[in-house]
């Protein structure tokens, strides 16, 4: 078996997926065991070419936003001007290749930072610096591969007149700039969001009215919270789960998931993934009060982070002292008792109601095949049409309902086997996260990052953080810059994994298309094993 990052193999030290003429040095003070200080305590200078082509990348998806991604219907700066063109015809069309091309950068870099973490010459640092560098132009930039942000600001502005957000969607306000750049297929859907994202979104409508520019760049903002919790919460998850810290914060923080999906879209995820955690890491580091409400608050965001939630409570009980059982019992008398007291505090504050759990159901009306019981249900009806006229509506829902069920076993397996508590709780934790974003009724792309962030924090091999490379690039590329599903558009998406699979080996082998004249860019670096 490969080792995980970090490991001192006399056998793999001087290859990384098949190169064999990499250069090894010592470097004895590195210990990888996720402690910033002293990861970083050797020099580590920044990539500058890697940093710079990456923020290249961003400002021309940001430059092309404007033409290709979720533009305004009714746009105040560009509608009538000069450069109108670029929202229209062959201008959009340039603005569409421009901003897939500044995306290739991005992921360029991205590949070029994880092979200098792999070789061990850049620290948790400079990979910082790099994600921020690339996030900064998507502050600014019209949201994209999706429109949700557009119906946060409506979602938010609904209680400001009076309307229920879980009770009614945006088509029911009298303002045209709002509602107009919902997609229409959230226009009349209810809020699907806990009272925590309601209350924020309120705040935000409330300050930028109907300036749908300010609005968008201000959600962005405020949904970066979950961004530095995030960033805060990592070093502490890394040194528990054993994890390599430079590694864990380019896969979380400077990916293509969070620098274009969660923070480029942006998405409430990346709110909700923040609170979950630092909610996390407290729980393991005793401050077991604060981290359920912080994974509360995470659960009234979106309402599967409270999956979590049974399996801090092993973690809790584990760190008390007493009998199994008497532990387990105060554990969950405590963590009952913190979720209710946050929860209700977010309601109240918010001014809603729980109305929200009914608008849950919202989402299974996406169709798409992420789900993985949506695409068994969706093959099985291909196959069966074959042979006479089926109800593609009964083979979804019938393997949807099949994939709840195992869904629900895989959970309760694996809270069980977490009884001991401690970090195995918290890996348990993330692979039901996991298990949840594929095995629902409807999966988005960035509902894979739910538990990807804590699983970050795990040792990695090399060939494994190739696929998730793939996957990543991939996830990005199933929606359209302007936010509309592509997963049904064959040649695109064949065209889309094969791009993903030349990014995941890239990882491991520099130039494997043989473009380049052949450089030794990948340098090993020997680390002694944690003591």
């Amino acid at each position: 078996m490969e080792p995980p990052l970090g490991a001192d193999k006399a056998d793999t030290a001087g290859t990384v997926g098949g190169i064999d003429d990499i250069k090894v040095v010592d470097v004895g003070d590195v210990v990888p065991d996720g402690r910033d200080d002293q990861v970083d305590t050797r020099p580590n200078p920044l990539p500058v070419r890697t940093i710079a082509l990456g923020t290249a990348g961003s400002l021309m998806i940001l430059l092309s936003a404007f033409g290709a991604a979720g533009t305004l219907i009714s746009d105040p700066v560009l509608g009538n001007s000069a450069l109108s063109w670029i929202r229209y015809g062959h201008g959009q069309m340039l603005a569409t290749a421009t901003l897939y091309l500044g995306f290739g950068l991005v992921v360029w870099a991205w590949v070029r930072l994880g092979r200098h973490v792999l070789a061990g010459r850049v620290g948790s640092r400079p990979v910082l610096v790099a994600a921020a560098c690339w996030m900064a132009p998507l502050v600014f930039s019209p949201p994209v591969f999706t429109r949700d942000v557009f119906s946060y600001l409506a979602q938010g502005t609904l209680p400001l007149y009076g309307q229920d957000p879980y009770a009614v969607g945006p088509i029911v306000l009298n303002l045209q700039q709002v509602v107009q750049n919902v997609h229409p297929f959230w226009q009349t859907t209810p809020a699907p969001y806990g009272p925590m994202f309601i209350l924020l979104a309120k705040g935000v409508a409330w300050v930028t009215g109907t300036n749908m520019i300010l609005g968008v760049i201000l959600m962005r903002l405020v949904l970066m919270i979950g961004l530095g919790l995030l960033v805060w919460a990592l070093p502490g998850l890394v040194r528990h789960l054993g994890g390599h810290l430079p590694t864990t914060l380019w896969l979380a923080v400077a990916g293509p998931m969070t620098v274009v999906h969660l923070v480029g879209g942006p998405h409430n995820d990346l709110l909700m993934v923040g609170f979950l955690a630092a909610g996390v890491l407290c729980v393991l580091e005793r401050k077991h009060v604060l981290g359920i409400a912080l994974v509360t608050l995470a659960a009234a965001v979106k309402a599967t982070a409270a999956l979590a939630l049974p399996f801090l409570v092993w973690v809790w009980a584990g760190h008390l002292k007493s009998t199994f059982w008497k532990n387990f019992t105060r554990a969950v008398a405590a963590a009952v008792a913190t979720t209710v007291v946050t929860f209700t505090a977010a309601t109240l504050l918010a001014g809603v109601n729980l109305g929200w759990v009914k608008a849950l159901q919202a989402p299974t009306m996406i169709v798409n095949w992420l789900s993985l019981p949506t695409a068994v249900g969706e093959f099985a009806h291909t196959v069966a049409d074959l042979f006479f006229d089926s109800n593609k509506a009964w083979f979804v829902n019938t393997t949807r309902v099949l994939g709840g069920i195992l869904f629900f076993v895989i959970a309760a397996r694996q809270w069980w086997r977490a009884r001991h508590g401690g970090a195995d709780a918290v890996r348990r934790a993330a692979f039901v996260l996991f298990a949840v974003a594929v095995l629902s009724p409807a999966t988005l792309p960035w509902y894979l990052t739910w538990g990807f962030v804590i699983a970050a924090a795990l040792p990695w091999q090399r060939t494994r953080l190739a696929v998730v490379v793939g996957a990543a690039v991939f996830l990005v590329l199933t929606y359209s810059p302007a936010g509309e599903d592509l997963l049904y558009n064959w040649p695109f998406i064949a065209c889309a994994l094969a791009v993903s699979v030349l990014a995941g080996v890239s990882l491991l082998r520099q130039d494997p298309l043989r473009l380049f004249d052949d450089r030794h860019e990948l340098v090993q670096v020997k680390v002694p094993t944690k003591v």
